[in-house]
């Protein structure tokens, strides 16, 4: 099969060069090690099991990510496609939250999100638009950072990309003082434990934390909605807010901008490729090349299926493998291309 007889699969192929030139290590295995991260990542594979197909060994391909550092260059290309997507937007609505990774093998200490150390948590800001969950923001969680740091970070991201944040929603996790204290700058609606506030019947109305580590005047006061869902039993849901709006409206518009981050995590994870290796470059490399993945397959979701795109995706890398002299050819005629590209219809 020769994709260029596709024209409909040209962007896929392209992606594919771009993706090369994106993640460029240095020395005579870098291209193996490239070609073996980004297949063990597409299939959701582990690196071992990938890196015999490129003639290289795992512990080279370990050995590479581990001594050169490319997640801030990852980070930055997501958030490039972003922004091209995002053109002319001056507003966002944002949905802050983290996810946890583990795996199985010896425990790392002072990184771990776990007590154990056997898991790390990773903490983004997404916003959707025109049916696109997009990411905006990525900071990796280490032992003794606060959950208001973690916003405040993430936040300050967002920032200096250029947008002004109008509405954030956060998870029952993220549920303290100190972070209703900051995001009331802007308009909110956070999640709240009911065991928390101790209010199991239907509420709307001012609410005054009492929080124990905190003194009488450093507590918050906000609008805390109270609304039971009938279940097999009844269960309450708690939303602290300073919006003022109609309840259901303010319900609903929650799950509207929280919602979609939940999947964008079980989208990445699908992307996330397995290695044996507990280092911390390792580890956040492959949930930040897992975010790239992500972030050029919602540019194709709405003409492809996830397995399609993987498919055409590998397709596009391996077509060349035995034509050095034409991948060499096309990979330089899009160096020069920007993700403008991948977003023309």
């Amino acid at each position: 099969m020769v994709i260029q007889d596709f024209p409909h699969l040209n962007n896929v192929q392209q992606i594919g060069y771009k993706l090369l030139s994106m993640i460029n290590f240095k020395g005579k295995r870098g291209e193996e090690v490239t070609r073996t991260l980004i297949s063990a990542a597409l299939w959701n594979d582990s690196i071992e099991n990938k890196a015999k197909i490129y003639n290289v060994s795992p512990q080279t391909v370990r050995n590479y990510v581990e001594k050169e550092e490319i997640t801030d260059k990852l980070l930055e290309h997501v958030k490039q496609i972003s922004l091209k997507v995002l053109r002319g937007v001056k507003e966002v609505d944002l949905s802050i939250d983290w996810t946890t990774v583990k795996w199985y093998g010896k425990p790392v200490k002072g990184l771990g999100s776990s007590e154990r150390g056997y898991s790390w948590n990773y903490a983004t800001a997404t916003t959707k638009h025109e049916g696109k969950i997009l990411l905006l923001a990525f900071i990796p969680q280490v032992n003794g950072m606060t959950k208001d740091e973690i916003v405040k970070m993430l936040v300050e991201q967002v920032s200096a990309m250029g947008f002004k944040v109008n509405l954030i929603t956060l998870d029952a996790g993220f549920y303290s003082v100190k972070v209703i204290n900051f995001i009331s700058q802007f308009k909110y609606i956070i999640s709240v434990p009911v065991g928390e506030v101790k209010i199991y019947g239907e509420f709307d109305g001012e609410y005054v934390t009492n929080s124990k580590k905190h003194k009488r005047g450093e507590q918050v006061k906000f609008r805390l909605i109270v609304h039971g869902k009938e279940k097999k039993r009844v269960e309450y849901i708690a939303r602290a807010t300073n919006l003022d709006l109609p309840k259901d409206k303010v319900l609903k518009l929650y799950d509207k901008v929280r919602n979609p981050i939940e999947t964008s995590y079980r989208n990445i994870k699908s992307f996330l490729l397995f290695t044996s290796s507990t280092k911390f470059a390792f580890r956040t490399l492959a949930f930040l090349l897992a975010m790239l993945l992500y972030s050029l397959f919602t540019l194709f979701k709405s003409n492809v299926k996830r397995e399609d795109f993987r498919l055409l995706f590998i397709l596009s890398l391996s077509d060349n493998i035995f034509n050095e002299e034409n991948y060499l050819i096309e990979l330089e005629k899009t160096l020069s291309n920007t993700v403008d590209l991948f977003l023309r219809r």
